[in-house]
């Protein structure tokens, strides 16, 4: 396996609150119906976590199982480990009908962390962060893109595609910028 590549270069900016790229990450996609009696077990053998409640993110360490839609699934693992996760869920999938792909390179992943880490995301994404709690897993637009995230101790982790990575890095780090902060 080649050498990860992060697609900003671990960019990192220091406003009110912090935003870092936290990349790469191992991500897998998994689509299969939530009533597949093999789906657990799979989830289980590639991330060592129960397959999540609607929009939740289970977390296990370093690995995590995160609820997409009602057929999909986001696994979440350290990059290299990928190849063995994927070898987990074929195993354990047998023949139940289901989709596994390596999406790894197609994503980047930022940090948000401060004590007004909310008012960043606040400020791109129609979301009501008095209700969002811990574990909770959006999927929504920041500004123009495409996003996912969710809350995680002092901060969020904020997931979108490759291909604007650079534009979300811009949109989180002006969002941060001191002086910007919401009354």
């Amino acid at each position: 396996m080649r050498d990860p590549v992060s697609p900003l270069g671990n960019a990192s900016f220091d406003g009110f609150c912090t935003i870092k790229e936290i990349g790469p990450l191992g991500m897998i996609s998994l689509r299969a119906k939530p009533d597949v009696k093999e789906l657990a077990k799979a989830v289980k053998a590639a991330v060592g976590t129960s397959v999540p409640a609607q929009r939740r993110i289970e977390i296990a360490g370093d690995k995590a199982c995160g609820w997409m839609s009602p057929d999909e699934y986001i696994l979440i693992l350290p990059y290299a480990e990928t190849g063995a996760a994927m070898a987990a869920i074929a195993s354990e999938m047998g023949a139940a009908h289901h989709l596994a792909a390596v999406v790894s390179d197609a994503r980047a992943v930022f940090r948000v962390e401060g004590d007004k880490a909310d008012q960043v995301l606040a400020k791109l994404c129609p979301v009501d962060f008095d209700t969002l709690v811990e574990g909770e897993l959006r999927r929504t637009r920041a500004a123009q893109v495409a996003a996912a995230f969710w809350k995680e101790g002092n901060g969020y982790t904020v997931v979108c595609f490759r291909s604007v990575a650079a534009y979300v890095m811009g949109l989180l780090s002006h969002s941060a910028e001191k002086g910007s902060e919401l009354a």
